[in-house]
């Protein structure tokens, strides 16, 4: 399979489950899947106020500051501070998830998958690395601040453009500022 390259500007935002607020899907599987039938998504959303986040029965979530003064996320009645950006915080989407905004708006990134289906892992990288995903896992590289090139064929990538690997790519990418490495794997693929 032939990497995806897909660029932010090709993004159609679209307004969150809960009616609070605005993301943009960055990729998902299967692909055209809802917020209801997805088995990962990937996503950057625009936070402009606080308050509940959506519910997502089934489903585990990790969420990454991209832009903006931070949050601070109560789940399930424990208070975590997100204030630094590119630090990653996983959580339950069952669990009653409130936010409060730290100073102002946010950027955020967020990975979902249905814990039945799949798991994931999101590593912040800021150097050159190799990707090779191993059998049943696919991995998506999505540039958070400055810029990167995907090795053999020079492709420079933008803030918020991203790269999909499928099962069997191989490529190296050169980062020049902040990149979010998602690891997505098929719940059996262990």
């Amino acid at each position: 399979m032939a990497l995806q390259v897909l660029r932010a500007q090709d993004r159609t935002p679209a307004p969150w489950k809960n009616g609070g607020g605005v993301t943009s899907e960055v990729a998902a599987r299967p692909e055209g899947a809802g917020t209801g039938d997805f088995v990962w998504r990937v996503s950057i959303a625009d936070v402009a106020q606080s308050g509940p986040f959506s519910v997502f029965e089934g489903v585990d979530r990790i969420i990454t500051v991209v832009d903006g003064p931070g949050m601070a996320l109560t789940v399930d009645g424990t208070s975590y501070e997100m204030a630094v950006p590119y630090e990653p915080f996983a959580f339950s989407g069952d669990s009653d998830t409130q936010c409060e905004l730290l100073g102002g708006p946010i950027v955020d990134f967020n990975v979902m998958v249905r814990r039945a289906d799949a798991t994931a892992g999101v590593r912040i990288m800021r150097d050159r690395f190799a990707v090779r995903p191993g059998t049943g896992t696919c991995v998506l590289a999505v540039v958070l601040h400055g810029s990167a090139v995907l090795g053999r064929e020079s492709v420079r990538l933008g803030r918020l453009d991203a790269v999909l690997f499928a099962e069997g790519d191989a490529d190296g990418i050169d980062v020049d500022g902040v990149l979010a490495l998602v690891t997505l794997a098929d719940r059996g693929a262990h």
